[in-house]
């Protein structure tokens, strides 16, 4: 009896125990599903947001160059091709060209894959025919991905849906990873014991996982060997298997597995990877280079092709090989693709950034109105103003142009920096950044580097004197030594020549940047003056309250210069710098359209005269060794700025479609030696050159017009007189006397309405016709401020 009741108390106990184990791997099991449903069925990954570039319109007439056309495809992977049956590809036949577009999602719209057969005239399209056309008549290129804004763990992919993908890749992949994928349950037994046997006795790792626990093993679980590992991966891979189809299994797997490294950037997925190896989309790959990417899984970095390119191929070749033996490829097919190159492009062009000065701008912009966390995992599509040829073309003539001017000193040069930043005026968009000469360190100079401007400023003193209604462009100012008397300390300005010039024009006075005249005419009208316009026009650093200002003692960034020149671009209205155009949701909603903010802020008629002046600037001025490689029919308009000792140089100028604003320095605040005519203007005739430029062409108010003014007196003067100027002038201060030499044509004496009734001649376009009167000078120098670099002022002056 004994004996049995005892067997009874172990059968009792041992019952217990395995109902206590399989209520302990219920709940274990239970626990695992949620895990594995709630990744699986939620968001399964960080995406990054995503920014792109402008996409190229195309349509007939566009001022689109052949030239211009085919550098934007060969930027966009698109390849010459003597057929164009896929897409990335194009034919070139004389000025036509037929290009088979990729076709892209904009979230609002979806631009069609299509075959585009454009005509090219000398400077433009003339004509596109497409085998989709649209309502507007207008075709877009994809845009250029320009970068991302990452997550903390810096995972990167481009999800793709498995109907996407190429047939061959997923043949490759079944044949090299997991023959039996489609048959088994989500786990290989000989693969597992053989792995679990290696962990413990701690021989060679071991491969043989299916797909499934492949995807578990990068998807839930951490990198460590261990026995509880391994049955967890078994485990989520059963269950995953049950709940999932085949299909979204390798979906998953085709989007999450890990296929190298760029830096600190992981490569994930099979989309991101064709662009990481071979700046091609997916769809885009032979079947060869489809294979290489396949047999990455085994190791990126084993097989890495840049550092072991005949490795890489070796590889490559067992995955078309293990194609080749289940019957995916034909011997003459394994052939072809065995004998090609692996391909791979020269530099990978993922990474941080292509244009990371851009993208630092934008993603300081997004961040004041998005959440991190939005912008590094709700796979966010960013598209921006930023021109691609524009940028490159930039970039490289920029740093080009460093060189050259180090060249020449290169005992103080050696470590020359600068920015460059160029607009559109008529929208404010930015159409290329650069904020360094050296790699992107997050110190951008194009917001970060603020230092004094010069005379960058005069052109609003100028403004003040156009505004009062009391002078004009031929009015006579003083350029004679000035003393201000300030906070018990006086400053006494000089100019760059260290002499005086009298009696000048104003004209001559703002074209050869003199300061004594600018100073002058800068008090009479009182700091505040200065001050209040300087804001109204964008600025938004401090600005001091002394009287050294008028000459640019002013610390501001290349934006707010590009801003604040803007104004005069325009003529008269603010556009503030945008670099984004449109922010879209994962799902292709849209959340925010940046449209145009426009303020006006100067009269057009007194924009309009301004306007002249910088345009005398480049003409006879301090810029005119720009017009050595311009055309002189684009009109241009600019200001160069030096600062004390030569330790900043700065040019900010526009023509009709771009503002382009230059600054040089040393980040250590020494001086370079370089006024802004010696090195800022070089660099931005360099940079403007490259683009091409419309002229500036403001229109003309009714209240201006177009008068011979003689330059000694102010009266009314006329075409061949002594000291005529033909100037743009408001018609609140038309003389109301003539001189002697124009007496023939005017009365002596008129009063108001007599000169109303009196036909006036007309504008002329000739712009030179007073060159011989503005006073040719290379001498610039925008400030010194040895004696008053901090002179405080409690108010404004006046004469």
């Amino acid at each position: 009896m004994k004996s049995e009741r005892g067997i009874g108390i172990i059968a009792f106990i041992f019952c217990v125990i395995i109902i206590s184990i399989f209520v302990a791997l219920s709940v274990y099991l239970i626990k695992l599903d949620n895990v594995v449903r709630a990744k699986f069925e939620g968001q399964r990954w960080d995406i990054p947001a995503k920014v792109f570039a402008r996409p190229l319109e195309i349509y007939a007439n566009a001022p689109v160059s052949q030239q211009d056309f085919s550098e934007e495809l060969k930027l966009l992977g698109y390849k010459s091709s003597e057929s164009y049956a896929k897409t990335g590809s194009y034919v070139t036949s004389g000025n036509e060209m037929y290009v088979h577009t990729r076709g892209f999602d904009f979230g609002e719209s979806v631009e069609p894959e299509q075959v585009l057969k454009i005509s090219f005239n000398e400077n433009n399209i003339s004509d596109v025919s497409a085998t989709k056309p649209s309502s507007s008549g207008i075709a877009r290129l994809e845009p250029m991905l320009i970068g991302g804004i990452y997550p903390q763990h810096n995972e990167d992919r481009v999800l793709i849906k498995l109907k996407n993908v190429p047939k061959p890749l997923i043949n490759a992949l079944i044949a090299t990873e997991d023959r039996n994928f489609y048959n088994h349950h989500g786990l290989s037994v000989r693969g597992t014991a053989r792995a679990i046997v290696s962990n413990v006795t701690g021989g060679k790792r071991q491969g043989g996982s299916t797909l499934t626990q492949q995807l578990v093993k990068n998807f839930y679980l951490s990198p460590e060997r261990t026995i509880k590992r391994k049955a967890n991966e078994a485990l989520m891979a059963l269950l995953i298997e049950l709940h999932y189809s085949k299909d979204e299994i390798l979906e998953a797997y085709l989007n999450e597995v890990n296929l190298g490294q760029n830096g600190n950037y992981s490569i994930n997925g099979y989309g991101l990877a064709s662009q990481f190896y071979f700046g091609l989309p997916l769809r885009e790959l032979n079947i060869a280079q489809q294979a290489y990417l396949v047999g990455l899984v085994q190791g990126p970095s084993l097989f890495n092709p840049w550092r072991n390119p005949e490795g890489a191929k070796k590889r490559r070749d067992i995955v078309l090989k293990n194609m080749l033996v289940m019957g995916y490829l034909s011997q003459e097919q394994y052939d072809t693709e065995t004998a090609r190159p692996l391909n791979v492009i020269a530099k990978p062009t993922l990474g941080p950034a292509r244009f990371p000065d851009y993208l630092d701008i934008v993603r300081r912009q997004l961040r004041t109105e998005y959440q991190e966390s939005d912008l590094t995992n709700q796979g966010l599509r960013i598209f921006t103003a930023l021109d691609p040829i524009a940028q490159t073309r930039t970039q490289k003539t920029f740093k080009e142009s460093i060189a050259n001017l180090s060249k020449r000193n290169p005992a103080r040069l050696k470590d020359l920096q600068g920015a460059v930043l160029v607009t559109h005026p008529e929208n404010g968009e930015l159409a290329a950044a650069v904020g360094s000469t050296q790699e992107f360190t997050g110190f951008n100079r194009a917001l970060d580097a603020k230092r004094q401007v010069g005379s960058l400023l005069k052109p609003v003193i100028y403004l003040s004197a156009l505004e009062s209604n009391r002078y004009t462009w031929a009015s006579s100012i003083e350029d004679s030594q000035i003393s201000v008397f300030s906070d018990g300390k006086n400053w006494t300005p000089k100019n760059y020549s260290g002499g005086e010039h009298g009696a000048v024009p104003m004209i001559t006075a703002l074209a050869n940047s003199y300061n004594l005249s600018a100073v002058r005419l800068g008090q009479e009208f009182g700091m505040s003056t200065f001050i209040n316009h300087l804001k109204k026009f964008g600025v938004t650093s401090n600005i001091p309250n002394y009287p050294s200002i008028y000459l640019g003692a002013v610390d501001m960034s290349p934006m707010e210069i590009s801003t604040l020149y803007g104004n005069f671009a325009t003529g008269g209205f603010k556009y503030p710098v945008k670099s984004i155009r449109a922010v879209v949701d994962a799902n292709g909603r849209l959340l925010d359209r940046y449209s145009l903010s426009v303020q006006p802020t100067i009269d057009p008629a007194d924009a309009y005269v301004l306007n002249h002046g910088l345009q005398q600037v480049m003409r006879t001025g301090t810029g005119r060794s720009a017009y050595s490689s311009l055309p002189l029919d684009l009109a241009l308009a600019g200001k160069s700025g030096t600062t004390n000792d030569t330790r900043d140089s700065w040019f900010a100028g526009y023509s009709g479609n771009y503002l382009t604003v230059v600054w040089l320095g040393l980040d250590d605040n020494k001086a370079t030696g370089l006024t802004g005519s010696s090195g800022a203007l070089p660099v931005w005739t360099s940079v403007m050159k490259q683009l091409r430029q419309k002229p500036v062409n403001l229109r003309q108010p009714d209240s201006v017009t177009w008068q011979w003014i003689d330059s000694s007196t102010g009266y009314l003067s006329a075409s061949g007189c002594s000291g005529a100027m033909y100037i743009p002038l408001n018609r609140n201060v038309m003389p109301t006397r003539a001189s002697l030499c124009a007496a023939s044509q005017y009365e002596s004496e008129m009063n108001t309405n007599d000169t109303e009734n009196t036909q006036l001649p007309e504008p002329q376009n000739d712009m030179n016709s007073n060159d011989s009167y503005i006073r040719e000078s290379e001498n610039e120098m925008d400030q010194d401020l040895s004696n008053q670099s901090r002179i405080i002022s409690s108010g404004s002056y006046s004469n």
